[in-house]
């Protein structure tokens, strides 16, 4: 199955008649309609309720008139919002599939839409964010077609579909899927190009968007094509709305001089330097834009979902020391071609500028951004990707200035310097030397501006003790002696011996380094390194004591100073600049109330500039600091006390929002609102939560989070909500535990399918927290397992800490999930490894009768002497339900004596879980009966053991006979006081397995039924009838 490419597929995708033509999907692998999967996949949700919604809408259009089916739909969709929303999304979903009627179905869909397209719209972003990966190759080519129609029809928002496309199209990739997708999009940018200049922020991602695609684009025919479309489309938004372009900031100087050496570019660059007014106005020149900072929006457009979900993953809940198989994945993944090496430029100013920790993050063990960089500098395999990735790295030194810049854009490029010191010297040596010689050759007109930008750097890093002091670093012995040089020469302010330190306030997020270096280890410190630090470079006191300097986390004194919103205030318009400076002035919360709800009903004015939200943002988050300090919570929880503490001025956008009807076009600016806020400040996140949860006048509007996490610049639902509640986790744990039961009613799919929110919650909750949680699920106000999802979780739970797996044993053993859904936990458990899990499942059994399927994977444990697990439930099970249990390990004994020997070492070599093998069995049952030795227990003298040992006996080698003589003369003792003619009838026929290939075998003798045999046999023999066999059929029914 290939994929339509270059202009012949958009040009199918275009024409109405096919809907966007069929021809790339035809003959889809396994999976729906819609998804991809295999058959070890669950149906995935939303591809159910699609094909749900789609079925009723075929159940209505099918064998009547065009006219009727308009009636019908018409008719259905006015009985209610959820109705109107089956409906769209049925539509929507015939459109993926069925090419041929995709045009009548978009018609339709026009027509029955009563909110601008809003649902569509949002369920192509989810789509995009969550599925593009595994959606089906026909249903690819129908999206490109939905969404050209879309844009040619004006529909609103159909903006942020495309900017969430062109986030699809990864860099570094010319596989024919990558190419035709970033192909498609191109065309209907440029087919709708009066459409494109409407929007300015569209306008500058579709620039930085196909500025950095077009370096990947070189060699065939088809790219060098594409590439000269790119090329024309980018230099005339460039030439026509230079200014829109502009907001992009430093990095557009970037990208452009990567492609310099185009023709077009090239007089572009001409006019950028040496005629920038010809441009725009506006524009001063080249300074101008090296002095911006890029914005996060720009940097994150550049990886694909799966890329930036993976990035964060890593930088948040993976261990630094066990990075190794998560870059591995993320290498194989990613950046295993030669194409690639472009995409380390885009992954280093993701991490830079985008990947900003927080204090906790940064004091603990989790992996830190400059081991990701050093992993991702010491990969690259040619000297051009090598020095674009050393650029990229230190770009926002060149220009830095303290009051513009964070602190966090220039962290990782001294901390690759100073941790590969000791492990890579040949690192820190090169990023050095480039360092120095960036200075006189980035643009040499403006070298003494790069000079005081990587100067200020230095300060800064210094001043924000980032490193205590730089002269270890530059004057390292293992550097050689013209590098050493050359950086005295450079930087001699920074070569002298340190002052005694002094203590600076911080109020960024920044790493206390303080001298700490990393062990000298063999391993690569970004692979598989151990987070260690040396005493080498101990400083000594005035008494001659050695004083270490150890890793601390940095405490937040919170510091009142006057807030200062002076550069925001010029960019407002004259009404919003008088109404924020009355918000500064106001003295009490109710005045801050009044004017806050003004601003708000200025920003919903018709003839409001929606470009004056990102400067509103910044004034408000500086304004409004002390709402994100503290506890947020009251002490004492009642209603009044709640109602008040959601009495912020801030809170009023939350109010105004819980207002309005989700199609108001007023609703999208409130949310574009809080997505500025929450770049600005990302505990806005759970501040809304809390609002949500608490005020009256939001009761039942829980689902407006959902809207607000796809405004945001995330624009998923899952990974905006995970970082909403770590950042709770690490503010305020009480405001955590008040939220965790609606966050997991209101968002099961989000939250009961992995054990990332579980691990956060009981990462930090105390003794006390943990048992209000136990009863929130007891009275049925909290659920945090369901079946489907359980055994995988308490999987993920094996590692972590030992409170935080008693935590979440306690809080399953509160729901009311039969202990047969995870029974199967077992065969992942080692006794030394696992004792936590263990101990909770050995009490949780002891209360349980025991199944068949039980008794199987307790004895499916290996043996050990100091493993005590299946001997001690074994004998627990013995006291309370002897015969049950006898009947199960006659049972399984019956059935894996069946089964040849080199059956039995086939199946144990195949798997290496749920390997149930004879020896298995009988060791354990040897341990159990030295156990019960010298107690009155006599659960070896039931019938069902011991007809089970004989038959074990008569047909296993004299390697068993001999290892377990202790057990088998238990059946021995019992055979000696039976009747002799059923005792050689049963010898016959529990031997014949042994002969069965020279031996001629009654019919219910034959292997495929053996063990069946086997018990019919047993059930014909005269025997003591005091304990009739009750499991005969589960004998027969040989599962394994």
């Amino acid at each position: 199955m290939e994929l339509q490419k270059g202009k012949g597929a958009a040009a199918a995708a275009a024409s109405g008649a096919a809907g966007g033509g069929g021809g790339a999907g035809a003959g889809a692998p396994g999976g729906g309609r819609l998804l991809l999967s295999t058959s070890l996949d669950a149906k995935d949700e939303l591809e159910e309720r699609l094909e749900r919604c789609m079925s009723i809408v075929t159940s209505m259009t099918a064998g009547v008139s065009e006219r009727e089916a308009n009636d019908a739909l018409n008719a259905y969709v006015c009985k209610g919002p959820p109705q109107h929303e089956e409906i769209c999304l049925g539509l929507f979903t015939l459109v993926l599939t069925e090419p041929a009627q995709a045009q009548k179905c978009y018609r339709d869909l026009a027509l029955v839409s009563r909110d601008g397209m809003n649902i569509v719209l949002n369920k192509i972003n989810q789509i995009l964010m969550e599925k593009y990966l595994k959606l089906q190759d026909t249903c690819r080519t129908q999206l490109v077609w939905l969404v050209r129609e879309l844009v040619k029809s004006g529909v609103l928002g159909a903006d942020g579909v495309c900017m969430t496309f062109m986030k699809q199209i990864a860099g570094g990739d010319v596989t024919a899927k990558n190419i035709w997708l970033a192909e498609s999009v191109l065309d209907i940018l440029m087919e709708q190009r009066e459409w494109v200049l409407k929007s300015s922020i569209l306008i500058a991602m579709a620039v930085y968007t196909y500025l950095r695609l077009i370096v990947d684009h070189h060699g065939t025919a088809q790219l060098q094509a594409l590439r000269q479309k790119e090329v024309d489309f980018c230099v005339s938004l460039l030439r026509e709305r230079f200014m829109e372009c502009l907001m992009i900031g430093r990095d557009l100087v970037r990208l452009l001089q990567n492609v310099a050496r185009i023709p077009e570019f090239e007089l572009l660059w001409k006019d950028i330097i040496h005629n920038p007014q010809a441009l725009s106005p506006q524009f001063t020149g080249i300074l101008q834009l090296l002095q911006s900072r890029t914005s996060r929006k720009f940097l994150a457009c550049r990886l694909t979902p799966d890329m930036e979900t993976k990035l964060l993953f890593m930088t948040s809940r993976v261990r630094f020391g066990q990075q190794k198989r998560y870059q591995d994945w993320f290498q194989r993944q990613y950046l295993s071609t030669p194409d690639s090496q472009s995409l380390r430029c885009d992954l280093i100013r993701y991490i830079c500028g985008v990947v900003h920790p927080s204090n906790e993050v940064l004091s603990s063990d989790i992996l830190p951004r400059w081991a990701i960089i050093g992993w991702l500098l010491t990969t690259c395999t040619s000297n051009v990707a090598a020095s674009n990735a050393k650029l990229a790295l230190f770009y926002d030194w060149l220009f830095f200035s303290p009051d513009k810049d964070s602190i966090m854009n220039i962290e990782p490029a001294i901390l690759v310097m100073h941790h590969s010191m000791k492990p890579h010297p040949a690192i820190t040596a090169t990023l050095l030397d480039f360092m120095c010689r960036i200075i006189p050759n980035f643009y040499p007109p403006l070298e003494g501006h790069v000079r005081q930008g990587v100067f200020s750097s230095l300060n800064h890093i210094v001043e924000k003790r980032v490193l205590a002091h730089l002269a270890p670093l530059f004057d390292n012995p293992k550097l050689d002696k013209e590098l050493r040089a050359m950086l005295r020469e450079k930087f001699p302010e920074f070569c002298s011996s340190p002052s005694p330190p002094v203590e600076v306030k911080i109020e960024e997020p920044v790493s206390m380094e303080m001298d700490n270096h990393m062990s000298d280890k063999d391993e690569s410190c970004y692979d598989n390194a151990e987070a260690a630090f040396s005493d080498d470079e101990e400083d000594l006191n005035s008494k001659g004591k050695k004083r270490e300097f150890r890793f601390h986390p940095i405490k937040e004194t919170v510091v009142e100073e006057p807030v200062d919103i002076t550069p925001y205030l010029d960019q407002l318009d004259e009404s919003l600049r008088d109404k924020v400076l009355q918000l500064q002035k106001g003295s009490d919360t109710e005045a801050q109330c009044e004017v806050m709800q003004e601003i708000v009903d200025q920003v919903l004015e018709e003839d409001f500039d929606s470009e004056q939200l990102s400067v509103l943002a910044s004034c408000l988050q500086e304004l409004f600091k002390g709402h994100f300090r503290g506890e947020v919570l009251p002490e004492e929880i009642t209603e009044e006390s709640l109602e008040e503490s959601v009495g912020k001025p801030l809170y009023l956008i939350f109010r105004n929002l819980c207002q309005m009807q989700e199609d108001n076009s007023s609703f999208s600016l409130l949310l574009d609102l809080l997505s500025e806020l929450y770049q600005k400040q990302p505990k806005i996140g759970y501040h809304l939560l809390y609002y949500l949860r608490a005020s009256k006048a939001a009761a039942g509007k829980m689902n407006l989070y959902e809207s607000f996490a796809q405004a945001t610049q995330l624009g998923d639902l899952h990974t905006c909500l995970m970082m909403d509640m770590k950042a709770c986790q690490e503010d305020d744990v009480r405001l955590l535990c008040h939220l965790t039961p609606s966050i997991y009613t209101e968002f099961p799919d989000e939250t009961l399918r992995s054990g990332e929110l579980l691990n956060m919650i009981v990462a930090v909750i105390d003794s006390a927290q943990l048992q209000e949680l136990v009863c929130h699920v007891m009275m049925g106000n909290l659920v945090m397992f369901r079946k489907d999802s359980v055994l995988n979780i308490l999987i993920q739970s094996l590692d972590w800490e030992t409170f935080e797996q008693y935590c979440a044993w306690q809080l399953f053993l509160a729901h009311n999930i039969p202990l047969e859904t995870i029974i199967p936990i077992l065969q992942h458990l080692k006794y030394k490894e696992h004792p936590e899990a263990l101990s909770c499942l050995l009490l949780q059994l002891r209360r349980e009768k025991p199944s068949e399927e039980m008794v199987k994977m307790v004895l499916s444990r290996p043996c050990h002497p100091d493993d005590q697990f299946t001997t001690s439930i074994l004998r627990h099970w013995c006291m309370k339900h002897d015969e049950l249990l006898a009947e199960h390990i006659k049972s399984l004994l019956i059935k894996n004596n069946s089964l040849p020997r080199k059956r039995q070492s086939l199946r144990s070599s195949s798997s290496k879980l749920a390997q149930l093998t004879l020896e298995q069995i009988l060791e354990h049952l040897d341990s159990l009966r030295l156990n019960l030795t010298n107690t009155k227990q006599s659960f070896f003298s039931q019938t069902p053991i011991l007809q089970a040992l004989q038959h074990v006996q008569a047909s296993c080698d004299e390697a068993h006979k001999m290892k377990f003589s202790d057990l088998f003369s238990l059946a021995e003792e019992y055979e000696d006081s039976s009747t002799k003619p059923p005792k050689s009838r049963r010898k016959a026929a529990l031997s014949s397995p042994r002969s069965r290939k020279n031996a001629t075998q009654p019919p219910n003798a034959e292997e495929e039924s053996g063990s069946s045999s086997a018990s019919e046999e047993e059930d014909t023999k005269p025997k003591p009838t005091k304990r009739k066999r009750k499991g005969s059929s589960a004998v027969g029914s040989d599962s394994d």
